[in-house]
């Protein structure tokens, strides 16, 4: 399994340093990653980024790194077709630029219910938007793993029967080991239902907020307020999960995402730590 971090895991550095892709990819070496994850909207430029994906290819070739994958931010839960096909095309462009970048993952999201769509019509627009996105996928030997987040995909059952729904070997899972919490399903159980679907992995923990506490953290489906934190530091139990992907015999991605509080920089770099130990290995690079 090789070592990644998401760029979002960076949110509150880049921010507040006005980070580039560029400038993300410097710290990533500096941190003896194996890859780095990245998303549709830190481009300078959206809809005109190919130069800046010349440059970012040419950074990742001198610091001998890989992109672990390629997220792309949609939502097909719109009422319109209009809206819909947009959410499509999203997903196509993510797709050929995970292409020029090197990756055949592709990170998506399903979408969120809102008051004037029920869950049924929620996953039927999710399946049918996937459905139209994975003819390109397969084509370009392209996987869209599909992240569970949210209230039509957070849980294990609900991001297994969308797969089987679409129906196409490129249509898998990201395993985000942190957001089954915001659910209430624990995340070793939701491995056990999803093992054979993972494709790729997202390293997260999260604890529960204790009283009066001042910090704003993410609210659970039953109300609870869960604060990010270094993989370890939570309620997830990342070993358990570490040792299942090794008797599934996983050899993709482990992507650090990190969305907690504290120095993002000095949290990244403790994660990967960690996660090397874990995989029984000593720090550096390993390929």
């Amino acid at each position: 399994m090789k070592v990644s971090v998401s760029m979002y895991s960076l949110a509150s550095t880049i921010k507040k340093e006005n980070w580039s892709v560029l400038d993300f990819i410097d710290y990533a070496k500096s941190i003896t990653l194996d890859g780095v994850e990245l998303l549709d909207f830190y481009w300078k430029n959206p809809d005109d980024k190919d130069e800046e994906i010349k440059s970012v290819k040419e950074a990742l070739k001198k610091n001998n790194l890989q992109v672990s994958a390629y997220d792309v931010s949609n939502n097909f839960v719109k009422e319109s077709k209009e809206e819909q096909e947009i959410e499509v095309l999203k997903v196509l462009d993510g797709i050929r630029v995970a292409k020029k970048l090197g990756t055949n993952i592709v990170r998506v999201f399903c979408g969120d219910i809102h008051e004037n769509l029920t869950f049924e019509n929620g996953a039927d627009l999710i399946v049918n938007g996937l459905k139209e996105c994975a003819e390109m996928a397969e084509k370009e030997g392209v996987y869209l793993a599909l992240e569970n987040h949210g209230l039509l995909a957070g849980k294990s059952a609900q991001v297994k029967n969308i797969i089987q729904n679409v129906n196409s070997p490129y249509v898998k899972s990201t395993f985000d080991t942190g957001n089954f919490l915001l659910v209430h399903e624990p995340p070793e159980e939701a491995f056990e239902q999803l093992k054979k679907e993972i494709v790729h992995v997202h390293f997260k923990d999260f604890r529960e907020k204790v009283d009066k506490e001042q910090l704003i953290g993410f609210r659970s489906t039953q109300g609870i307020e869960l604060i990010g934190v270094i993989p370890g530091d939570g309620k997830v139990n990342l070993e358990y999960i570490v040792n299942g992907l090794k008797e599934v015999q996983y050899n993709g991605w482990l992507s650090i995402e990190y969305e907690g509080v504290d120095d993002a920089k000095l949290a990244n770099e403790e994660a990967v730590n960690r996660l090397r130990k874990l995989l029984n290995e000593e720090g550096g690079n390993h390929r």
